[in-house]
């Protein structure tokens, strides 16, 4: 049995790593297939089974093709093939769902597949009855797979070269292999990438499991449960009822959605794979206790404004009212903030309990914030703002003493010196890749409004922003064909980020 497993990983290693995620998608779409199957919706069902016969066909050709060729480029190359993944694979992940639905182009199937596969969730259906049930599982799906690559990709990619918010507390250079790392690991990736997989990938079916039992207790719909589930695993905000509106288990489903958002704020929450570049404890995880202060912090802010700036007799006597108004603020607070994107049903009292009547800046500003390193969130992420806080706080120290010695133990040092300045350029990359494509959805003919929000939304993968952040919803299928293709790379570049598509440029990756 043993010799038997060793076989299969050694054909897994010999095979190139796209093929391997293509023919693992190609086989995903047969559950959609089946779930069409038990609705008796043949056509929807022919569709999404003979797509996953042809991937699969087109894998089992390229293999044979390529065989005893693996070219080998190491964590470069895999970091090649995440961005392939991102933005090649949803050309054949939109085939099925452009066949079943019929009523779209095919370049709103891509947008969608994108928008699902880097977890943004940007909905371009704005009616949620327009889509069949397997084609609300299929998204959810596609969403929930992106996930579960970023949790993977983290620590068998990422992390080794010092990207994807590991260049803060690294001692290497971003791009380049870290020293510390297992050196027998680092000279065989592939190997790395398939122990880490069957490590994580467990543990995030079963998490995704358990939250969808507890939302069925809780009185919630089969397939809504399910959705809901995945898209909170994989921050990507997709429901097939239209959000938390459309649910049928109220406040407790929320609470349970809540509970499970933790996940998304730190990876010390799920894994410490990577705690020997940080902190091995979540009590003493500078990201969770950050994301903590603002969960609790800014609801707490919103609360205490009505008797600032909104004051009012008839709404001050009513403690339900109060206390429902403070958890629609904590429950929006930590989606947006986890770049999930419900909207609790209760935001609507926070809103009118605190007097705000644009709320969407403060949306945005939490969806950049973003959540966790290595987690499924998006957005600049909690640990680049913890070093910029070290970093103005010793300069702050300075002014005082300029002499003084920084009070802070070897880890935050490297951090408040090092870790900030790689921060800061990210922010500065961040705020230039949100400027261009601002100024190019501008130059496409949307509004300054639509073009900030839009740009927003996409690199910090938070979709439903288009629907709560602008004075008016945004339609995405009116936006012309090439506005599409720009939403579609500033989704791609704010999942992998910018410092990870700087590193795909070195040379010794395109030498031969």
């Amino acid at each position: 049995m043993q010799r038997v497993q060793q076989t299969q990983v050694g054909l897994l290693r010999r095979l190139p790593l796209f093929l391997l995620i293509w023919g693992f998608v190609s086989l995903s779409m047969w559950v959609p297939a089946g779930y069409a199957l038990y609705l008796d919706d043949h056509p929807v069902s022919r569709s999404f089974f003979y797509s996953g016969i042809l991937g699969l066909f087109g894998v089992s050709m390229i293999a044979i093709a390529v065989s005893g060729h693996t070219p080998k480029r190491g964590a470069l190359g895999q970091l090649l093939v995440l961005l392939a993944t991102f933005a090649v694979l949803p050309v054949f992940l939109a085939i099925p769902f452009h066949d079943a639905l019929q009523t779209t182009s095919f370049l709103n199937a891509y947008f969608d597949m994108v928008s699902a596969i880097t977890t943004t969730g940007a909905d371009i259906f704005n009616d949620p009855s327009r889509l069949a049930a397997p084609l609300h599982l299929w998204r959810a799906q596609v969403g929930w797979l992106g996930g579960l690559m970023m949790w993977i990709a983290a620590s068998a990619i990422l992390a080794p070269l010092s990207l994807g918010g590991f260049e803060v507390t690294a001692r290497g250079q971003p791009g380049r292999t870290v020293p510390g790392f297992n050196q027998a690991e680092l000279s065989d990736p592939r190997g790395r990438l398939i122990r880490i997989t069957r490590t994580l990938a467990p543990i995030y079916a079963g998490l995704t499991a358990a939250m969808a039992i507890l939302l069925v207790v809780a009185g919630e719909q089969g397939l809504t449960a399910i959705c809901h589930a995945m898209s909170v695993m994989a921050t990507s905000g997709i429901s097939p009822v239209g959000g938390i509106d459309g649910s049928t288990a109220g406040l407790t489903g929320e609470a349970i959605l809540f509970l499970f958002m933790f996940f998304a704020l730190s990876r010390l929450t799920f894994s410490a794979d990577t705690a020997n570049q940080g902190y091995a404890r979540l009590d003493k995880d500078p990201e969770f206790r950050i994301g903590l202060m603002i969960v609790i912090g800014v609801p707490i802010l919103l609360f205490l404004r009505h008797w600032l700036a909104a004051y009012d007799v008839d709404m001050l006597g009513d403690p339900l009212l109060a206390l429902r108004s403070l958890w629609g603020g904590m429950f929006t607070v930590l989606s947006f903030l986890t770049t999930t994107g419900f909207e609790s049903t209760d935001w609507e009292e926070a809103r009118a309990w605190s007097g705000l009547g644009t709320p969407g800046l403060i949306l945005m500003g939490l969806a950049l914030i973003g959540g966790g390193v290595a987690t499924t969130a998006g957005g600049v992420k909690l640990l680049r703002v913890f070093a910029l806080y070290l970093n103005g706080l010793r300069e702050i120290e300075r002014l005082v003493h300029p002499s003084s010695v920084s009070g802070e133990g070897i880890g935050n040092r490297r951090i408040q010196k090092d870790g900030a300045f790689i921060a800061w350029i990210f922010f500065m990359l961040f705020a230039l890749s949100l400027a261009s494509v601002a100024v190019l959805l501008a130059a496409l003919g949307s509004s300054f409004e639509e073009a900030l929000v839009l740009s927003i939304a996409a690199l910090s993968t938070t979709g439903p922003l288009i629907n709560f952040a602008a004075e008016t919803p945004i339609r995405i299928a009116e936006l012309g064909g090439a506005s599409k293709i720009v939403l579609c790379f500033a989704m791609v570049l704010g999942r992998l980020e910018t410092l990870a598509i700087i590193a795909l440029l070195t040379p010794s990756l395109w030498r031969n």
